[in-house]
């Protein structure tokens, strides 16, 4: 009994310590710091599963609206007589193509054709953000990409050369086909038509690789890496600073246009001025022979 009550007393001479006040003081801020944290999370993630499921009812609504004509009720598609899909199903199309689709005013269409034209925008970007969170959840698909994927302002320019430089191997491999080495563009057949990247904003331009609009083919992450993708990307923007060295560049369509332009303006206007030299010196000649 003696050992018991000295071991308890020295028990509470160590409780009554200020040491262990400082402990029990720490323990309980962890304790209920972790308690916090606990349900916050749990509080926010309820929240962003009610406001994206908001927002998917949202994007619904606009579609039902402006795109289930073509597309179908359910993203299903749609075929007109012939058997052809009036509008392609989108389930598994992804977020991404929605936002390049909508974002640059390709949809909602005007009117069926062989190319979809950009137009000022249906819709702002709350609602095309409800639109693709909508599509994304029909089926899994590329996702919006982050800036981090697409800019290139964090690079050095040491970077930036490189990128430029593997950037344009790429494009001039994949691209120049139809979008030639500038990017300027042209026609296809069908009907059909490379736009013009001078003006595309980085977001699209990646998007567009990723998800492959119209009749350009897919460059997914498997065949185009993230980074292979913003080197793309970072050529095309060196081809907006680039100055037209040879002078009037024709918006870079080639040597056929500029091969074009020669022969009109330059050796057709010498064939021209030839011609009337030699009238007149005909006609001068002819009236000294008649005097």
């Amino acid at each position: 009994m003696r050992l018991l009550n000295r071991s308890a007393g020295r028990l509470s001479r160590h409780r009554r310590g200020p040491l262990a006040g400082v402990l029990v003081i720490i323990a309980g801020l962890l304790l209920t710091g972790g308690i916090f944290t606990a349900v916050v999370n749990t509080t926010a993630q309820a929240d962003e599963t009610v406001s994206n499921t908001e927002q998917i009812a949202q994007g619904r609504d606009l579609f039902l609206v402006s795109c289930s004509f073509c597309h179908g009720q359910n993203g299903e598609g749609i075929r007109d007589e012939d058997g052809d899909f009036l509008g392609p199903p989108l389930i598994g199309v992804g977020a991404a193509a929605v936002d390049f689709q909508v974002g640059t005013g390709r949809m909602p269409m005007v009117q069926p054709g062989a190319q979809v034209p950009s137009k000022p925008e249906t819709f702002d970007d709350e609602e095309t953000a409800a639109l693709a969170a909508y599509v994304a959840s029909l089926g899994p698909g590329p996702a919006i990409p982050t800036e981090d994927d697409y800019s290139i302002e964090g690079l050095s320019d040491e970077e930036r050369e490189a990128a430029i430089t593997r950037g344009g191997q790429i494009f001039l491999t994949n691209c120049t086909a139809c979008h030639n080495f500038e990017g300027s563009g042209g026609a296809m057949p069908h009907g059909g038509y490379a736009p013009n990247l001078g003006e595309t904003s980085a977001r699209h331009i990646y998007e567009a690789m990723l998800t492959g609009p119209q009749n350009m083919p897919n460059f997914a992450n498997g065949n185009l890496s993230p980074d292979e993708k913003r080197d793309v990307i970072a050529y095309l923007y060196s081809l907006r600073e680039m100055p037209d060295y040879g002078g009037f560049g024709l918006g870079g369509l080639g040597p056929v246009p500029e091969g074009m332009a020669a022969w009109l303006l330059g050796i057709g206007l010498l064939v021209g001025f030839a011609i009337w030299i030699a009238a007149h010196t005909t006609r001068t000649t002819k009236k000294k022979v008649d005097a």
